[in-house]
């Protein structure tokens, strides 16, 4: 369902001459952003230190949580504001400026206006994360606000911000917000051997966690996910563009550059992002890095493939209801959606959503304002793309605009925790994630998940790793293997281990798993794509071999996309080692009809397997796909009649 956000944002009447896919030009973009801030306002502290607004606290509680809604919004108003060359029509400037004032003249205090120290991210954490928006804030907006104010209010500014200079961050994507408030710090003369050290730091980190191909780790395992865009991009070349340091901005833009090779294809035709990973209250932030690619210029995007894809993020979330009633960011992903959230979110959370409005610091004349909206690249002819770095395989489909991501991968699981289920996440474990379904809750059938019953108990799949992955022409491939482990009764059993590969061919899924070491008695079960059994998303799941049949299994938790949805699920008595295959679908093609759905035999005509090989011919042209597992590496060969063996 859609709605108008214009009621709230009062945004100008739509152009489908400039902007074909979206229509909305620059001038959306800064109603959008008037609109956010101007609601968010309605709820700040007679000072301004605070914007408290209403929902459910975070684990940081509602000082912190204050905290968090006035230096969010900062970050979308000094977009907003250096983007118009220091224009402020709302007085916006002057409200951030008074609330830094009342914030930091007693820190630690507990009233009204005093913002919280910045301590050690394990006792008092958050204040470090919202250091980093105040000092961009503060750097966008210099000339205007920083430089206006009396020394007092600065020296008190500074001293609270070395907090996070002075304090230790989690070990992530956190060390980036030191160094932002030491690059704020240095860019108006303020710079030492401290702030030195923390960007020092910071980069030594992020050069640790570089994968390839454009994409970082969140710290030291190997969780791969929207961080990148929002965070590990951002924060390093947004500071190179802003110091015009061009030796810096090439090599980090570098990065971006070969990033959005990937990452650009990760947005749905209807400009929704993948619902993958954690955060995903920030919603449209996950654009943030293809608008910063566009404002330096470290991007393979042409200007207006770039304006399409943010703004199709942006319209997306505002016209399902992103903004509620009075309009303020809810705490969700389409509205409130409790499910979507990490106990680190608040109410004022979604405003990271402002990291978007770095596409505004490309002024009027910009190619990304001026040039025409081009497709994006998903809607372009089907494609399957690798990522070998992420362990991911992207998968679009021009017909409906649905893009999913298999994950072979990502796994947010610290390299220093062991084997355990305790704390599986949803928006990490699952075998694949789409722009159009979310994953099921953790008390309801997992979706797109192979699991294996042991004496009753289910397993889940936590730590993942890659086997290998690689894509030719309309096709592509990854593998990867996990220990299952138990929520119930023992944590693993001996010798038990999972290896799964996944062929996609346009909006088809071959789903090929090894499970070895069963154990007599035990039962594998293999579920597909969460969907609304009336809505126009429909999902499908075949057994090619070793499978029983098929039945649809209740998840009445619903996911983000649906309030209440069925799991394809097919099961097979394992014991030993035994090979497994199936075909899934996903589809939103708005022309077929469920009546019309292919059987499994329209898709693939022929299934052999032999030992650790797997044969599948695909009905339409012949084609031949041959997968060998081989321990420690998987082969996939893929080609005409006669090309495999």
């Amino acid at each position: 369902m859609t709605v108008s956000p214009g009621a709230f944002f009062g945004l100008p009447p739509e152009d489908r001459t400039s902007s074909p896919y979206t229509g909305y030009t620059r001038a959306h973009w800064e109603a959008a952003a008037d609109g956010m801030l101007a609601a968010a306002w309605k709820w700040a502290t007679p000072g301004g230190a605070r914007l408290d607004l209403p929902g459910p606290p975070s684990h940081s509680g509602v000082r912190s949580d204050g905290l968090e809604g006035y230096a969010r919004t900062f970050l979308a108003a000094g977009f907003r504001i250096a983007g118009a060359g220091g224009k402020d029509p709302n007085g916006l400037l002057g409200r951030y400026a008074d609330g830094l004032d009342a914030g930091t003249r007693t820190p630690g205090r507990d009233d009204a206006e005093s913002w919280p120290l910045i301590l050690d991210h394990d006792v008092q954490g958050q204040p470090m994360v919202e250091s980093a928006s105040v000092a961009l804030g503060l750097r966008l907006t210099r000339p205007w606000l920083w430089d206006r104010l009396t020394p007092d209010v600065r020296d008190r500014a500074e001293h609270w911000l070395r907090g996070a200079l002075r304090h230790v961050p989690a070990g992530n994507n956190w060390y980036l917000f030191p160094y932002t408030v030491a690059g704020f710090l240095e860019s108006v003369g303020r710079g030492d051997a401290e702030t030195a050290l923390a960007r020092e730091r910071a980069l030594e980190l992020l050069e640790h966690w570089y994968r390839g191909d454009g994409w970082y780790a969140d710290g030291d395992g190997r969780a791969f996910d929207h961080y990148n865009g929002w965070a590990l991009h951002l924060y390093p070349l947004l500071d190179a563009h802003l110091s015009g340091d061009a030796r810096e901005s090439e090599r980090h833009g570098a990065r971006l550059r070969e990033h959005l090779e990937s990452f650009s294809l990760m947005f749905g035709g209807d400009g929704a992002p993948l619902y993958f990973g954690r955060s995903l209250t920030y919603r449209f932030a996950a654009s943030a890095g293809v608008g910063l690619g566009a404002v330096t210029g470290h991007t393979p995007l042409a200007p207006g493939a770039s304006r399409r894809v943010v703004s199709g993020s942006l319209r997306y979330f505002l016209e399902r209801g992103a903004a509620g009633g009075n309009g303020l960011l809810s705490i969700g992903w389409h509205g409130p959606h409790a499910a979507t959230l990490q106990t680190y979110s608040g109410p004022a959370s979604p405003y990271w959503a402002s990291k978007a409005f770095v596409s505004l610091l490309a002024p009027a004349e910009h190619p990304l304002w001026s040039s025409p909206e081009e497709a994006a690249p998903s809607e372009g002819p089907d494609r399957v793309l690798s990522v070998p770095a992420a362990g991911f395989l992207v998968q679009s489909t021009r017909a409906d605009g649905v893009v999913r991501l298999h994950n072979h991968g990502s796994d947010h699981v610290r390299p220093d925790e062991g084997e355990s289920a305790a704390d599986e996440d949803p928006h990490y474990a699952r075998l694949a994630y789409s722009t159009v379904t979310g994953p099921t809750s953790a008390a309801n059938t997992a979706d797109n998940h192979l699991s294996v019953t042991v004496g009753g108990a289910r397993s889940a799949r936590r730590r993942i790793h890659p086997l290998g992955s690689g894509h030719g022409e309309g096709w592509g491939w990854a593998a990867s293997w996990h220990l299952p482990v138990f929520p119930a009764g023992p944590s693993t059993v001996p010798g038990l281990r999972v290896e799964s590969v996944i062929v996609a061919r346009g909006s088809h899924e071959l789903r090929v798993h090894r499970v070895l070491g069963a154990p007599d008695g035990a039962r594998a079960e293999l579920t597909g794509w969460a969907t609304d059994p009336g809505g126009t998303v429909r999902s499908r799941l075949w057994g090619l071999h070793g499978w029983e049949g098929p039945e649809d299994v209740r998840a009445p938790q619903g996911t983000a996309f649906a309030p209440w949805v069925t799991v394809p699920r097919l099961a097979a008595d394992v014991s030993g080692t035994v090979v497994l295959a199936a075909l899934a679908s996903l589809t939103a093609d708005p022309g077929a009809t469920q009546e019309a759905d292919p059987e499994a035999v329209e898709v693939v005509d022929r299934v052999a397997v032999a030992g650790d090989a797997v044969e599948v011919r695909w009905a339409e042209d012949g084609v031949r796909t041959r997968i060998t597992f081989g321990g420690a590496a998987v082969t996939v060969d893929h080609g005409p009649p006669g090309t495999a063996a």
